[in-house]
């Protein structure tokens, strides 16, 4: 099957934007990684300076709500598993 969901009666169904992002729930979140270089401008502070130190080739992690918003930008794999946890969220991983 492409692009749809299985009914209970076996018949599928396209999913649309909403209902896909709405698949896994609010409390699902997305981690993912990302190169540094593809958000530095997202890490600038008001005087045009980096806000952290990190390198255009170091690799972040991104993570993000259901709906494709992004939450928060970590520098560790685990810290953004173990801050999605404590936020009582489910995060899983995608390329």
């Amino acid at each position: 099957m492409k692009n749809g969901a299985i009914l209970n009666d076996g018949e599928s169904k396209p999913l649309s934007a909403r209902d896909f992002a709405e698949l896994g729930g609010r409390k699902l979140v997305y981690v993912r990684a990302i190169a540094a270089r593809d958000v530095l401008d997202d890490l600038l502070d008001d005087d045009g300076e980096l806000s952290i130190e990190v390198e255009a080739d170091d690799i972040l992690y991104s993570v993000h709500s259901s709906s494709g918003e992004r939450l928060a930008l970590v520098g560790d794999r685990d810290l953004a598993f173990a801050a999605a946890r404590q936020h009582e969220m489910n995060p899983v991983s995608v390329h």
